[in-house]
């Protein structure tokens, strides 16, 4: 089938969640259907990434993603003349829909794919212009409204808390009326799939390629994180971790550091963390090997989020053991105790990741479990056959 797909982030490099999630789908997909990739590009986005994603796809079209103060300033009043939410209306850009349309004057497109909610719009945009429709399938990934609910609970700030419960609202009532005119909607867990009365979804997990483990240094007394900073739970979770549970980490472990590999952190968390002994957030990190070599563990201390962190899946396959909360683990099939360790207060955060730090042995057990069980769940040449029973 003729499959047009479209995506907010650039599906490579696999640097976040997301984009793992998209362009594994994407190789999936592209096995037994012609796959036109439409995608917003950042200024950061290489043409290397675009040339890649060419060797993958029957074609690839790039519009350059529009962020400004002044745009999103416009967006909030856009939200409030029509309920819309700010989020949708801030990436509504005309530039998309010219690339969509000339696109269909090529031919029939069998197969409308939105990757995550900011895509939805278009996709039902260019439905609508095709006689006979194609037909529409939404990679939700997950409730999205739930994120912001969530980032709503974990906020002190009164009137930031009030913000971002109203655009909850807006989400929720924009995601359950939209979905629902799409052929097939996927989430990535049972979790956000029970959020929506949608006869017709299914879950798929996010999956990826488990390559060949990290070779630790041995005695190593680094904590690791990774994942984009700029995504308010990841602050938000480091935050806590920094605040909360790094200091009782280092009262009981005096040699341990702790390195946080994320792109864009937000300014109070690095002003938090200068202030922190043994603390670097070192930013993007192309090479990963290096930093997670020097690895003891690797924390995911989040409270607020959505959907699969793919994070805990990347980690076992790295083969390093972790220490994550509850939510943090949301969504992925575990056992805990046996693939990684779960702690939700401060204390007990910090007992797990010290415990990690003094007890070699348990690390080892842990890690590998974890690359034993990924490789079994989260493969994707094992898994992602499930999408041809969507198509």
């Amino acid at each position: 089938m003729n499959v047009l797909f479209l995506t907010q982030v650039l599906p490579y490099p696999l640097d976040a969640g997301p984009k793992l999630r998209a362009y594994y789908v994407l190789r999936a997909l592209a096995r037994h259907h012609a796959v036109t990739l439409v995608s917003f590009t950042r200024s950061d986005d290489a043409a290397a990434a675009v040339a890649h994603l060419r060797d993958i796809c029957a074609a690839v079209h790039t519009v350059p993603m529009v962020r400004s103060p002044l745009r999103t300033a416009r967006a909030g009043a856009v939200a409030l003349a029509t309920g819309e939410p700010v989020i949708i209306a801030r990436d509504a850009v005309t530039a998309m829909q010219r690339t969509l349309a000339a696109i269909m004057q090529r031919g029939p497109i069998d197969v409308v794919h939105a990757d995550q909610t900011a895509m939805v719009q278009y996709a039902l945009w260019a439905a609508d212009r095709q006689q006979p429709r194609p037909a529409l399938v939404v990679d939700a990934h997950n409730a999205l409204y739930q994120v912001f609910r969530r980032l709503a609970e974990q906020t002190a700030n009164p009137v930031k808390r009030r913000v971002l419960a109203w655009e909850a609202g807006r989400i929720e009532a924009y995601e359950r009326r939209t979905y629902a005119a799409f052929d097939q909607a996927v989430f990535v867990t049972a979790v956000d799939r029970a959020c929506f009365d949608l006869p017709h979804a299914r879950v798929i997990p996010i999956c990826g390629e488990i390559g060949a483990p990290v070779t630790r240094q041995p005695g190593a007394q680094q904590v690791g994180f990774v994942g984009t900073l700029f995504w308010p739970p990841n602050a938000q979770g480091v935050g806590w971790f920094l605040d909360d549970v790094w200091p009782r980490v280092r009262a009981q472990a005096p040699a341990a550091t702790f390195v946080a590999a994320g792109k864009a952190p937000p300014a109070d968390l690095v002003r938090r963390a200068e202030a922190m002994p043994g603390v670097r957030l070192a930013g993007y990190v192309a090479e990963l090997a290096p930093l997670l070599a020097g690895c003891a563990l690797l924390v995911v201390p989040l409270h607020a989020g959505g959907g699969m962190r793919v994070k805990i899946v990347d980690g076992w396959g790295w083969g390093l053991p972790m220490v994550s909360t509850t939510v943090g683990a949301e969504g992925l099939a575990y056992t805990a105790g046996e693939e990684l360790l779960i702690a939700d207060d401060a204390e007990a955060f910090a007992a797990a990741v010290v415990r990690l730090l003094c007890d070699p042995a348990l690390g080892a057990r842990l890690a590998e479990a974890g690359r034993r069980h990924a490789t079994e769940h989260y493969d994707w040449r094992r898994v992602y056959g499930a999408w041809e029973e969507v198509y």
